[in-house]
């Protein structure tokens, strides 16, 4: 009979000791999961953004020439980063080099330095990666003395 109990009694308490272990784990991945769904909704109406200035016949190029910003280095060299370098292509700006924390596996036409390494000297660095903006702009201020612009702003600005 106290077998049968004690056998039931750990039966029992390893289900909720799993059902609490994998209720952790499920939490960890829609908080993962929603984390990433907002950065890809701020990405979305960023770029929607960008189509509205280039619909206004807008430029971003101007924009920086009238900030007194002539060359300038990328933070965040995916897919906006590269987007970009290809608006900035036939104009005044010089894009100098990209910033990336997976520098060593991003094919560019531009050097992509990892934000720990040596940062030349620029006009300005833009910061593509909006989320994650105020991080980057603190790591970025310690190894830099220039503005530190989020591309999400200077859409809303131009």
């Amino acid at each position: 009979m106290k077998k049968g109990i004690i056998a039931t009694l750990c039966a029992v308490g390893g289900a909720v000791v799993g059902a609490a272990g994998a209720g952790k784990v499920l939490k960890g991945k829609v908080a993962y999961k929603s984390k990433m769904s907002e950065k890809h909704l701020a990405l979305y109406l960023m770029m929607n953004q960008w189509v509205k200035v280039k619909q206004e016949n807008k430029s971003i190029a101007d924009y920086l020439e009238r900030c007194g910003y002539k060359e300038i280095a990328i933070y965040g060299m995916n897919y906006v980063g590269e987007t970009l370098m290809d608006e900035l292509q036939d104009s005044n700006i010089k894009v100098k080099y990209g910033i990336d924390r997976n520098a060593d596996t991003i094919y560019s036409d531009i050097d992509v330095v990892t934000p720990d390494g040596r940062l030349s000297e620029v006009d300005a660095v833009i910061v593509t990666a909006i989320t994650f903006f105020d991080e980057i702009e603190n790591k970025l201020s310690e190894k830099i003395d220039c503005p530190i612009l989020s591309m999400e702003d200077i859409l809303y600005e131009v």
